[in-house]
């Protein structure tokens, strides 16, 4: 049904139009931000123009050839949306700064236009009335909500497999996952489905897929942008920030979701920890920046060797920008124990979810998380045994185990500050998952680092490190993802960082499975 609606919607925006032909001149594949707005103030593209194209690569890959299945659903008012910003830009000549930018959403944030899902099926059709706090802010920068992106239903997991949406595949090796729970997001953005994207992070849910499919994704410091609107997992360790191609989108991004919101009283920590702008950081900083890679995040076993292998040309790759590496370990921050012992989605899930749903009212079918698992609707193999767990909290926040954890989670900070400040350290780095991600079939993606920067409420950036040996199956290889930790509000400093490996490696590349469209495919109709 859910495909059959995505058919009707893209067969009523390809009606005919006399003059929706893309502009030869614009290339959309791996365009940026600034691409796009250097061509529209060119005068060789049009918003119209640039939505088509991503609307016919969404058509031709999404649920069929490829079929990578990322997206849940696609806003059917685009075009006219595109329509009248190139009315309105016809008489400015102004960009707003996501002026036109198309962008998906991951489907737990809450869109007054779209249902918001979660990937459920006992939330199909849920349809808020309002927007996220941080979807209206990337709307009234301009930007357009192309659609909403499949996910790890309920942002609980790092396959990427949902009950209404079904399994999301690894565009760079359709047999794997793209990690998760962000990974319909991933999938369209590294597919060129999109300009850009969103997502949430719990204990790695952007990193884990932009690290599975080759793209930056920052998990910011607690507080700096809103979560009100979001689907909750734990209202402690979720975040929600941009996934790009580049580190210079995850800025110019970042500059318009952070800020201050009352309903999200955690931002007030924010307030005067946000600079004039995160572009301004958009320059090499790895010259003499101490880095420290964490060896204890390192997996030791022979199926870590592709990872550790990718992981040590980058190290080498930063050395030879003028950064000194300096191999840390601290045993206390094994990521296994931490996630097993330390993280706080179990307790504070059947509570975060209840709160939200009960909020919802009218617009929701069920209003509480003993609803859904009695209806048996969700996807068990990845999400029975922690339903199970999460309902079985009878007090939650309230628990003695709640609060050791809690006790537990200012330890990791501690920890993770004391670690870098012996060593004189400007970050940690390490990788985000220590094996490649899983074959599509896994219920569980092992070996995640996330949950560090999780419990230490710090920032985190993920950036392309480059692939391991190709096969059959992936034709470039699989991406590995490298991880940049920061002390709370160092966002400027690790996007220098990032930004620095960026230009010195270009290790993105679009993937094989996903290519260019023919001139004729993309011709008017």
């Amino acid at each position: 049904m859910r495909a059959k609606f995505i058919a009707l919607v893209f067969a009523l925006l390809f009606v005919p139009l006399a003059d929706c032909a893309p502009d030869s001149s614009f290339r959309l594949m791996e365009t940026s931000i600034t691409d796009i707005h250097k061509a529209m103030l060119a005068g060789t593209l049009t918003c119209h123009s640039l939505v088509r194209q991503y609307l016919d690569r969404i058509q031709a890959y999404d649920k069929q050839g490829p079929a990578v299945n990322s997206m849940l659903y696609i806003n059917p008012e685009i075009l006219k949306q595109a329509d009248a910003f190139d009315q309105e830009f016809q008489s400015t000549h102004k960009l707003k700064p996501l002026g036109c930018i198309p962008i998906v959403l991951k489907d737990n944030f809450d869109t007054a236009d779209m249902p918001t899902t979660a990937g459920s099926l006992m939330l199909k059709g849920a349809q808020p009335d309002k927007d996220a706090f941080a979807v209206k802010k990337l709307r009234d920068a301009g930007a357009l909500i192309l659609g909403k992106a499949n996910l790890q239903e309920f942002a609980s997991g790092g396959i990427s497999v949902s009950s209404l949406g079904g399994q999301v595949k690894n565009p760079y090796d359709l047999t794997r996952t793209p990690g998760g729970s962000s990974g319909g997001t991933a999938t369209a953005v590294a597919s060129n489905f999109a300009a850009a994207g969103t997502g949430s992070d719990t204990g790695g849910s952007i990193r884990s897929p932009a690290s599975a499919d080759n793209l930056v994704g920052l998990r910011p410091t607690r507080g700096l942008i809103s979560r009100d609107g979001i689907v909750p997992v734990s209202f402690t360790q979720d975040t929600i920030g941009p996934i790009t191609r580049n580190v210079a989108d995850t800025a110019k991004i970042l500059d318009v979701m952070v800020g201050y919101d009352p309903n999200d009283p955690v931002t007030a920590f924010g307030v005067g920890n946000i600079p004039k702008t995160y572009t301004a950081y958009l320059h090499n900083g790895l010259k003499g920046a101490r880095l420290g890679v964490l060896t204890t995040l390192f997996g030791t076993g022979p199926e870590d060797e592709p990872v550790n292998q990718v992981m040590e040309k980058a190290i080498l790759a930063m050395k030879e920008q003028g950064a000194v590496i300096v191999r840390v370990e601290d045993p206390s921050l094994d990521s296994e124990v931490l996630t097993a012992k330390f993280r706080l989605n179990e307790p504070e899930f059947k509570a975060a979810l209840n709160h939200y749903l009960e909020q919802q009212g009218s617009h929701v079918p069920v209003h509480s998380l003993a609803e859904i698992i009695a209806s048996g609707n969700y996807n068990k193999p990845t999400l029975e045994k922690f339903f199970a767990t999460a309902e079985s909290y009878q007090d939650g926040p309230n628990s003695p185990d709640y609060k050791d954890r809690r006790m537990r989670m200012d330890e990791v900070r501690i920890a993770v500050a004391n670690l870098m400040a012996k060593n004189n350290l400007d970050a940690l780095v390490y990788p985000h998952q220590k094996c490649l991600v899983l074959p599509i079939g896994a219920t569980f993606q092992k070996e995640r680092t996330g949950i560090i920067a999780a419990l230490a409420g710090f920032p985190a950036i993920e950036v392309p490190a480059g692939f391991s040996t190709p096969t059959k199956d992936a034709p470039l290889g699989v991406p590995v993802g490298m991880e940049l930790l920061g002390r709370a509000w160092a966002e400027p400093e690790l996007i220098k960082l990032a930004f620095g490996f960026e230009q010195a490696t270009h290790l993105r590349k679009p993937p094989v499975s996903t290519p260019a469209l023919q001139a004729h495919q993309s011709a008017k109709r």
